[in-house]
């Protein structure tokens, strides 16, 4: 069995590496949340049945219950919870606001969500494991761990629903929020039929004026903190700063080919966050 320092070396070998330098139980509980994070989103998109992939995260969450009422996990990653939750005092709640988000997009694809549904899987799927990686890395700065996760959260996840418009629409998902769409002009309809109207590049540069208010304020609040216990999140701000600010140089009426980083690239973004 690949341990999870491997899977994580194969899925997101920028991760893996700038970790290295880390101390061992905080690269290891990063790893643990890395892996549990792609294995939801594995589920998500894949084409399995709505009902088999509730039903997979029905047991996750069962074995959530079981780490948490110290029984023994069924699973690898689940055993590696437990182990890390203890190490580094990680509340359940957080774990199941994560798979909360999965659940959202799970039971029914997540088309124009309402205000309160698109906040709550922003928070799931993307402010709580940043929230849950500062815990484990830089545990004596609480607040402004919230409040960086929260902003690098936003910031990173509407960047790759920008980014992915095309790609979900033909899965049948507009994860924008139908707040920003109908006060755009969009008409609410199929993810297909929304994509195509004229009105979508408003809807997009609208809330690419609140990324970039999330990403200048976690840059911010990320100057502020030790660069060796944040490298994760830095990894992270890089790489999706750089997709973001590609797609606003070119304008947000350009929905394809969507932007992707060439493996030079990703290595200068590697370099830039482990060394500079």
């Amino acid at each position: 069995m690949k341990s999870l320092g491997d899977m994580v070396r194969r899925s997101h070998p920028s991760l893996f590496w700038c970790t290295r330098g880390m101390p061992r139980a905080d690269r290891e509980a990063i790893y643990t949340l890395s892996a549990f994070c792609r294995h939801l989103d594995n589920i998500l998109r894949s084409p399995m049945k709505t009902h088999e992939k509730v039903d997979l995260l029905n047991a996750w969450k069962e074995e959530l219950d079981n780490i948490y009422d110290k029984k023994v996990p069924a699973t690898n990653i689940g055993r590696k919870i437990y182990k890390n939750s203890v190490r580094f005092d990680l509340p359940k709640s957080m774990w199941l606001q994560i798979l909360d988000g999965a659940y959202l997009d799970a039971r029914h694809p997540l088309q124009a969500p309402t205000e309160d549904v698109f906040e709550k899987y922003v928070v799931g799927m993307a402010v709580v494991p940043l929230h849950l990686t500062l815990m484990i890395t830089a545990p004596e700065h609480p607040r402004a761990n919230q409040e960086l996760a929260k902003n690098l959260g936003w910031a990173t996840a509407i960047t790759y629903m920008l980014r992915d418009i095309k790609s979900d629409a033909k899965r049948n998902r507009m994860y924008l929020p139908a707040q920003v769409l109908r006060e755009s002009g969009v008409t609410i309809g199929t993810p297909r039929e929304m994509l195509e109207d004229k009105n979508l590049i408003t809807a997009r540069a609208e809330l690419a004026k609140q990324v970039a208010g999330c990403y200048g304020r976690a840059e911010r609040l990320l100057a502020k903190m030790d660069k060796s216990n944040t490298k994760p999140l830095r990894l992270l701000m890089n790489t999706a700063r750089s997709l973001f600010d590609e797609m606003n140089t070119r304008g947000w009426e350009v929905i394809s080919p969507k932007p992707n980083l060439s493996i030079m690239k990703r290595l200068n973004i590697l370099y830039k966050t482990m060394f500079k």
